[in-house]
C-alpha cells in the first residue's frame, strides 16, 4: 500500500483539515462547519483518493469515517503509523463502539466522535489535532537544524560533546579518549561554538533533543 508524501515548499502556513467520508452530505457539512473558523479543507471519497494525494506541508489533521469503501478508517491509521507518517486523526462513525474507540485513541487518534456528534466537539477536537500538529512541525525543525549544525562538527568534536553532556568532566573526558585535558577543553569549546551553545546546559539540552548516547571508544 503506498500512502501520500508530503510536498516541501508549501506557500504558507494555512492549517488544512482532510477528511475521508464517503457520504457526501457528511463531507459539506463539516466544509461548512469548518469554513467559520477559517480552516482550508480537502475532501476524499476513500482510502484510494487519499493515497493519490501529495499531502501539502502544513499544519493539519485527517477526519476519518471509521466504515470506508476498502480499507476501514483503522486500518489506514496502521498503515498510516508504519509509514511514519504523524497526522493527527480525528475518527467519526456511526456505529461505534467501546473496544473500536479504545483501539483508535491506544494507536493516537485525537478523539473519537460518534454520528451525530456536536458541532462544538468536532471543532474542538479538530482545534486540538491541529495544535499538535503545529508543535510537532515546530520541534522537528529545531531538531533537523541541530542535526546540521551536529553534523558539522569533526568526528572528535562530536566524540567530546557526547562525553561532556553526560555529566563527565574535562579530565574523565581525557581519559577516556586519550587525549590531554587541554585538548579536550579544545574540542568542547569549538563544540560549544558551533552549535551556538552558550552554556553547557545548553549543550546539554541539546544532546538531549539530538539524543546523543554515549559513544564509545
Amino acid at each position: 500500500m503506498t500512502w501520500p508524501t508530503q510536498e516541501g515548499g508549501a506557500s504558507g502556513e494555512e492549517p488544512t483539515v482532510f477528511i475521508v467520508e464517503d457520504d457526501t452530505s457528511v463531507c459539506e457539512a463539516l466544509r461548512r462547519l469548518f469554513r467559520t473558523v477559517d480552516l482550508r479543507t480537502e475532501v476524499f471519497g476513500s482510502a484510494a483518493e487519499l493515497l493519490q494525494k501529495k499531502l501539502p506541508d502544513v499544519p493539519a489533521c485527517l477526519v476519518l469515517d471509521v466504515r470506508l469503501p476498502g480499507p476501514s478508517g483503522l486500518d489506514i491509521q496502521s498503515e498510516l503509523a508504519k509509514a511514519d507518517i504523524q497526522i493527527p486523526i480525528i475518527f467519526m462513525t456511526g456505529h461505534g463502539d467501546i473496544p473500536m474507540s479504545v483501539k483508535a485513541m491506544k494507536a493516537g487518534a485525537v478523539d473519537f466522535l460518534t454520528k451525530p456528534f456536536r458541532d462544538q466537539d468536532m471543532l474542538d477536537a479538530v482545534v486540538a489535532a491541529i495544535e499538535r500538529d503545529r508543535r510537532r512541525r515546530e520541534h522537528a525543525r529545531g531538531v533537523s537544524e541541530l542535526q546540521a549544525l551536529f553534523a558539522s562538527l569533526s568526528a572528535r568534536e562530536q566524540e567530546v560533546m557526547a562525553l561532556v553532556t553526560t555529566g563527565l568532566m574535562n579530565k574523565q573526558v581525557a581519559a577516556e579518549v586519550g587525549l590531554s585535558e587541554i585538548t579536550v577543553k579544545i574540542h568542547r569549546g569549538n563544540a560549544m561554538r558551533k552549535m551556538g551553545a552558550k552554556t553547557l546546559a545548553d549543550l546539554v539540552r541539546m544532546a538531549e533533543a539530538l539524543e546523543i548516547a554515549r559513544i564509545k571508544r
